[in-house]
């Protein structure tokens, strides 16, 4: 009779009786927390990504002349999270994962309140919110270390790809939120911006901090990891900032990566990585479990994650600058306005994703996330051609129609492949395989929004000057080549990331003189909402295909991988059938 009470006590979770009589209602309490923290998180995250024209500007500040704040800013964040996620995971395992959480959640409430505080202004100004947004970025490298294996924790593994679907949907949801937050509370005052997330992390951390509590099998005997933790982090650092420099103009060089420090510091980071696994496999506890990957479903889940990442981590970025800088001005759009427009214009792929997220968890849940999840990448591989083969003044159904498709596609491949890596450990290793996933997604992300920025700046570069002086040919103003090609290619492009005309500003700093010789047709024509996006386009969207083709053959290559992970894996299934075979 003892040996079916563990199946009696399974039997009463699933109940209506049980649901209130054995706490199972605590499910939705750790969802609703880590639902809070996800849209917190990505709310924050894409909410900058519009609002950096009103921050530059309400903080004084030129930022086109100041690209190393520009990219720390957009940057930044990813790379403390990336470096910090499996400390926090290993933490957690060790301490307690709803502990960790809720520290992140007060750590995050703290540096919102403090960007939104923000006392300086001009370079000192861009050096406090730099410091300040790191310090979210800890907290939120907290919480995104324990979201999945709170998730894990808490839900039967038959509920498991529901939950982390229905965080997926958050996710997304937050992300695009952001972007139209960040459009309309830029227009008042860029302080909001950074006030928005407060009211959500003080709620977020009074509920988790009333609520949520330790369900976690821990990992006592483990140790902290100095060595590899030391190693881990300073070789990500290293590399992750050499990318960041890589990306910032070097004498008389468009970009840095003929920088010796760029060059030295992606040469020990890769050195240091290269030495991290060896150590790993050495020290008494490590923080990066190797012998997980022995676990098939795991292994080949996570590798078809780093390379989807890597595929659409700069995607938004692209998408962005392909909307603000050349069709929505081409549309009619003042530059002004093309931030908010842009994230309305992209709500498709918020809407594909948040249709296909819930369901694909549910499908996953019931027949196994193998080939739902592969599915979805091989979606994804279509929509990158189908964006691939616009040209850049598209109509804009077929536009929206590419961004739900891969909104679908990444939807359908998110929660299945998350359910799969999180159902395949055992659960006192919930936590580190939580920041094994995220440190490889956020690693993958800052490297695709580096591989991506360096493919389009490459390309602007030998093509805007012969474009420009092209353009004004047909404008009959060939003798102004030589002036408006002091626009820098980079200038040009983060131009029309932060919504204006370079064209203006350059003809409103030119002596009276000569501006006075130019006939005023001409300036109209140069002023125009038309002349420069088409200017760009020339020179842009052959690097913006070749981006988008590299997106493809990623994503076909993550569905192989994908297909690879063998048949549905879930660990404790696994254990009880070895425990009852002879």
């Amino acid at each position: 009779m003892s040996d079916n009470v563990p199946a009696q006590a399974e039997k009463a979770k699933t109940s209506i009786f049980g649901f209130f009589k054995n706490g199972v209602e605590y499910k939705w309490i750790a969802l609703s927390n880590v639902i809070i923290a996800t849209m917190m998180g990505t709310v924050n995250g894409s909410i900058i990504l519009i609002s950096l024209p009103a921050i530059f500007n309400g903080i004084s500040i030129n930022p086109l002349t100041s690209f190393q704040y520009l990219l720390w800013l957009l940057m930044g964040y990813g790379i403390v999270t990336a470096t910090l996620l499996l400390t926090f995971g290993r933490l957690s395992d060790m301490y307690g994962r709803a502990r960790i959480f809720k520290l992140g959640f007060l750590i995050f409430t703290i540096g919102s309140v403090l960007l939104y505080l923000t006392p300086g202004t001009g370079d000192e100004g861009a050096i406090e919110l730099i410091v300040f947004r790191l310090l979210q970025a800890v907290g939120g490298a907290m919480f995104m270390a324990n979201s999945a294996a709170i998730l894990t924790d808490a839900f039967p593994p038959s509920e498991r790809g529901k939950a982390l679907g229905l965080n997926m949907v958050a996710v997304l949801s937050g992300q695009f939120i952001g972007l139209i937050l960040g459009g309309v509370l830029a227009v008042y005052d860029w302080r909001l911006v950074f006030l928005v997330s407060v009211p959500f992390a003080v709620v977020g951390t009074i509920w988790s901090y009333l609520k949520l509590r330790e369900v976690s099998f821990r990992a006592p005997k483990a140790k902290v990891d100095i060595l590899g933790n030391i190693t881990f982090v300073a070789g990500l650092v290293l590399l992750l900032i050499g990318v960041t420099y890589g990306l910032m103009p070097y004498e008389n060089d468009p970009m840095g990566w003929s920088s010796p420090w760029v060059i030295a510091s992606l040469a020990i980071g890769f050195l240091l990585l290269i030495m991290f696994p060896v150590i790993e496999s050495r020290v008494e506890s490590p923080m990066f479990r190797l012998e997980l990957f022995k676990i098939r479903a795991f292994s080949y889940a996570n590798i078809a994650n780093l390379v989807s990442a890597i595929a659409r981590g700069g995607v938004m970025f692209m998408l962005i600058l392909l909307l603000q800088g050349i069709w929505l001005p081409l549309h009619g759009y003042s530059y002004e306005s093309t931030p908010l427009w842009a994230g309305i214009y992209m709500l498709p792929l918020t809407v594909g994703f948040i249709v296909a997220a819930p369901v694909s968890g549910m499908l996953s849940d019931r027949y196994g996330p193998r080939w739902i999840a592969t599915g979805g990448m091989l979606i994804v591989t279509l929509s990158f051609l189908l964006l691939a083969w616009m040209p850049y003044d598209f109509e804009y159904w077929q536009f929206a129609l590419a961004l739900f498709i891969m909104g679908a596609g990444n939807g359908m491949f998110g929660s299945p492949n998350s359910a799969s890596i999180m159902s395949s450990v055992p659960p006192e290793e919930r936590g580190v395989a939580s920041g094994m996933m995220s440190t490889l997604m956020n690693t993958a992300n800052t490297a695709s929004m580096a591989i991506f920025f360096t493919i389009v700046i490459v390309g602007i570069t030998s093509s805007f000057p012969s474009a420009m002086t092209s353009s004004l040919a047909s404008l009959g103003a060939a003798e102004l080549a030589p002036i408006l090609s002091s626009i820098p290619p980079t200038g040009a492009l983060f131009a029309a990331f932060l919504g204006y005309n370079p064209v203006s500003s350059i003809l409103a700093g030119l002596p009276p003189s000569i501006v006075s010789a130019i006939p005023a047709s001409t300036i109209s024509a140069l002023e125009s909402s038309t002349w420069f996006p088409s200017t760009l386009a020339e020179a842009f969207m052959p690097s913006l295909r070749l981006s988008f083709y590299i997106g493809a053959i990623l994503c076909a290559i993550a569905a192989i991988l994908s297909a690879m992970r063998g048949e549905r894996y879930i660990h404790e299934a696994h254990a009880k059938s070895r425990e009852a075979s002879p």
